[in-house]
């Protein structure tokens, strides 16, 4: 499968759904496999939502689960739709074995978080016994193999001479920005300074890290989310990196079907502005979390930062159009351009 027929798949077979799996399994059926089981692995987690009602860490026993199978989904059909731009032998073995290290990781991960729910106890941050640390330190190296081969695609995207340069980096930035919104995950792994007070003075370790900074990981939370409302939370800037990998590719989608009105030059700036938006947003609801501060209750100084990047990234928007020109006679009517649809 080529790039074209990813970009530019014809009517009608973009709504079957057999041929999508068929070409998603050409492309790595491994990966594909790990998003066709998190359909079943939601419904049980669905299913022990409604009947079990044990709760852990302040949330129901099979919402991580559920969460996860979610997410593992989504993430597994992306990165496989993302291989499908990837041209030449050897950028097609490194793509499929990050694939394929992906689907193990990722199999590791939700059998892990499923056998601690079974047990009723927690799988994030878990070092209360032997057993609960020794499979807390697997998720942790089986995360570093995730992130190292979302690196491992996002730099083979970087080599790829793709058709539409505008395009192209909005893959590639979508891919780097979720690495760091990947990447915010390690530092929940981090002892917390209330953690390694308790130590010092003899407690046992019980627990080692955590996603809130400033309250329990079991206060109140959001609807849904269960991010913090009363302290910092780091999976707010957790979830909206790792969607960078969608939000990027769409947002380079929707300018390339306007190649009639914008030329390449403003589509590309208008794409790393969007990028240059997207990776501030990561850092900054971040940077939030880490002082402590629930996402609906920011101080003056998050306000500020916020207003500030509300600003930047609209105006370089609008130097992107300007210095582009509103018309590139050379690119109009999308000579030079191949047509996607």
């Amino acid at each position: 499968m080529n790039n074209a027929t990813i970009v530019a798949a014809p009517r009608g077979a973009a709504m079957d759904p057999g041929g999508l799996l068929r070409r998603a399994w050409a492309l790595n059926w491994p990966l594909t496999l790990v998003g066709l089981v998190m359909i079943p692995t939601l419904l049980l987690a669905l299913a022990g939502l409604v009947f079990d009602p044990r709760i852990i860490s302040g949330a129901p026993a099979w919402l991580k689960p559920a969460k996860f199978a979610v997410s593992i989904g989504i993430y597994s059909f992306t990165f496989i739709w993302m291989l499908g731009f990837v041209q030449g032998r050897r950028a097609r073995r490194l793509a499929g074995w990050a694939a394929t290290l992906t689907a193990v990781g990722f199999m590791v991960e939700i059998v892990i978080i499923a056998v601690q729910a079974i047990r009723g106890v927690g799988s994030h941050f878990n070092v209360a016994t032997p057993l609960d640390s020794a499979l807390f330190s697997i998720m942790g190296a089986f995360v570093v193999l995730l992130w190292t081969a979302g690196l491992a695609l996002a730099l083979v995207l970087v080599m790829q001479r793709l058709p539409h340069r505008d395009f192209a980096w909005a893959l590639r930035l979508g891919m780097f920005i979720t690495l760091v919104g990947a990447g915010i995950g390690f530092i929940m792994t981090m002892p917390t300074a209330a953690q390694q007070e308790a130590w010092a003075a003899g407690a046992p370790a019980t627990i080692a890290g955590a996603h809130a900074v400033g309250a329990p990981d079991d206060a109140p939370g959001m609807p849904v989310t269960g991010w913090s409302t009363t302290g910092g939370d780091l999976r707010v800037g957790h979830f909206v990196g790792l969607h960078a990998m969608q939000v990027m590719p769409w947002i380079g989608w929707m300018l390339l079907r306007r190649r009639d009105r914008l030329s390449s030059t403003q589509r590309l700036g208008l794409v790393f502005s969007a990028g240059f938006g997207y990776l501030s947003l990561v850092l900054l609801v971040s940077w939030q979390a880490l002082r402590g501060q629930p996402l609906l209750a920011p101080d003056g100084l998050t306000l500020v930062a916020g207003a500030a990047l509300a600003l930047a990234t609209p105006g370089l928007a609008a130097v992107a159009l300007w210095r582009g020109g509103m018309k590139d006679a050379g690119m109009k009517g999308g000579r030079g351009d191949r047509v996607v649809r």
